[in-house]
């Protein structure tokens, strides 16, 4: 038996159901009575069979013996949350029929046209269960317009009653009013979820309708076919900003399939980041990749980028080889000391390490609570904090400034850096930080993205502790060609802030201890160098070492 088959009566029954319970509630406030809340009340037992009913058909076919492909785990997943939400708008009904009761003019609710809401409402009820089961996208943005519909009514109504309101009379029925239209407006919430669960199941990935819309808007307005249909949608991710990052695949694409990266989320971001592919593009045209198309919707923006070739340097440092790996290595800093020499200025410039770790110092705190207090405690007598030391250290970076500014990526970690081992070319992706500054600050970044690498293989540890020595050597002879000779010392201060801020993103406390008494160490070694030239500091590179 199928899996439609399997849940096909309760599904449509459950369905039968809701659509009865919202039509009784209209029948209430037509009549202005709360008689038939026994039977509605009963009803809503019923559904929540029915529901749990579909939960276990959904959760058991999972369950089943042999690998259930992903097409049916998609369906599955939009038919338990179209059933969760079927039964929340039944609970909705239930509880509008009891606002009656709060009234004392039972008529006074008829003021109002809540007729339209109940239309919209029931709309698109008779088509929900074709477009589950067909994963109609076009049905499915019917069912979501049907909530935007009922926020624009809701709204209306709303100012409406709270004008009504600042005359003083009727005050507990407009009140009363107030929770009657609430009820319907979050019925159009459930819409939307239904809707969107629709959407997410023919496209394959969980979607919300903002950025359904901004995929098929920003498809429309590329050089890529426009039907959305023809595409296969794969989650890469969705960044700790929110923004939500996807491969689109062709497949019909000239009898191949082509690919693009869809990015959708706040528009100052992606902004910055169109902005920094475009000057990219021009310093080095093929390092980023191509931009196919930018939409702005609203606050939100979304952008439609070339697939560029290769894997990141973090897939080659956990599974290539160590030629492989130099080898990227060495195009990657070619590509640095090019733009480095092609953007520099003559213009002394402050990266303000120590101001950027106080800023993220709290979400440091909030993962680890523990690292407000005193590392080392000799009976009575304990060394300062961390905050403690960093404070004391801020008046010393104040005069230590970069001789010169360049062009930085920004984040150059090694997720945002992709090598291709056929051309031996590297591209740059996730641009959206990048300015002018101190190259200490991707320096820094770098090597830091490297040693947060947790592995137990140790040919890998091997590899790591071969990147960061040579990404060391590698910016630390551009340092002396380019008569930089405070580079250590600042180079010293961004791994601070680097180990330090990254262990927020790590909850294995060993690891992150790691990191976070590293910080600590080079702390205490620029502390310790006060008043002396900073040309004549040395990064301890052991504090380095896995």
């Amino acid at each position: 038996m199928t899996f439609q088959k399997n849940i096909d009566q309760s599904f449509k029954f459950l369905i039968l159901e809701v659509v009865s319970q919202v039509q009784e509630a209209r029948k209430a406030l037509d009549e202005g009575s709360t008689v038939s809340f026994e039977k509605i009340d009963s009803r809503d037992d019923y559904i929540d069979n029915l529901k749990a009913v579909i939960e276990s058909k959904c959760f058991s076919q999972l369950g089943v013996s042999g690998e259930v492909d992903k097409s049916t785990v998609d369906l599955v997943k939009a038919v338990v949350v179209v059933a969760t939400n079927l039964e929340r708008m039944a609970d909705y009904a239930v509880n509008i029929v009891r606002q009656i009761r709060f009234y004392h003019d039972k008529s006074f609710i008829r003021r109002y046209d809540y007729a339209s809401f109940f239309a919209e409402i029931l709309r698109p009820m008779g088509f929900v269960h074709e477009a589950v089961f067909n994963r109609d996208i076009p049905l499915g943005l019917q069912v979501c317009r049907s909530e935007f519909v009922l926020d624009d009514l809701y709204e209306a109504v709303f100012l409406k009653i709270r004008d009504e309101l600042h005359s003083g009379e009727n005050t507990e029925d407009l009140l009363t009013s107030i929770f009657v239209f609430r009820y319907l407006e979050r019925i159009g919430d459930c819409l939307l979820n239904i809707g969107e669960a629709v959407i997410s199941s023919a496209i394959g990935e969980k979607l919300k309708i903002h950025q359904f819309q901004a995929l098929e808007e920003t498809l429309e307005k590329s050089r890529l076919d426009k039907d959305i249909s023809d595409y296969d949608f794969e989650s890469i991710w969705e960044t700790r900003s929110g923004c939500r990052i996807a491969r689109v695949v062709n497949k019909n694409h000239g009898g191949a399939s082509s690919s693009a990266i869809f990015k959708e989320g706040r528009l100052k971001k992606l902004l910055a980041e169109k902005e920094s592919i475009e000057r990219w593009q021009g310093l080095m045209p093929g390092l980023t990749p191509k931009l196919f198309a930018f939409e702005q919707h609203g606050d939100n923006g979304s952008l439609l980028l070339e697939c560029v070739p290769g894997r990141t340097l973090k897939e080659l440092v956990l599974h290539s080889d160590d030629d492989t790996i130099m080898q990227a290595l060495h195009q990657l800093a070619r590509v640095l000391k090019k733009v480095w020499t092609k953007t520099q200025k003559p213009t002394s410039v402050n990266a303000g390490h120590f101001s950027q770790l106080l800023d993220r110092i709290d979400d440091v705190h909030r993962v680890h609570p523990e690292y407000r207090l005193s590392p080392n405690r000799i009976g009575s007598v304990a060394s300062p904090s961390f905050e403690e030391m960093l404070k004391r250290a801020i008046p010393l970076e104040v005069g230590l400034n970069a001789p010169f500014t360049v062009l930085i990526h920004g984040d150059l970690n090694i997720d945002n850096v992709i090598y291709n081992d056929e051309d031996q070319s590297v591209h740059f992706v996730d641009l959206h930080r990048s300015r002018e500054t101190d190259y200490a600050q991707d320096v820094s970044v770098f090597i830091v993205s490297n040693f947060r690498l947790q592995v137990e293989d140790a040919a890998v540890v091997g590899r790591i502790n071969k990147v960061i020595e040579q990404s060391c050597k590698i910016a630390s002879e551009f340092a002396a060609t380019n008569d930089d000779r405070t580079f250590e010392a600042r180079l010293t201060l961004g791994l601070i802030r680097s180990l330090a801020t990254s262990t927020r993103f790590e909850l294995e406390e060993k690891f992150a201890k790691s990191m976070y008494l590293r910080a600590i160490f080079l702390l205490e070694k620029v502390i310790e160098h006060d008043g002396r030239p900073w040309e004549e500091f040395r990064l301890p590179r052991q504090a380095l070492v896995h």
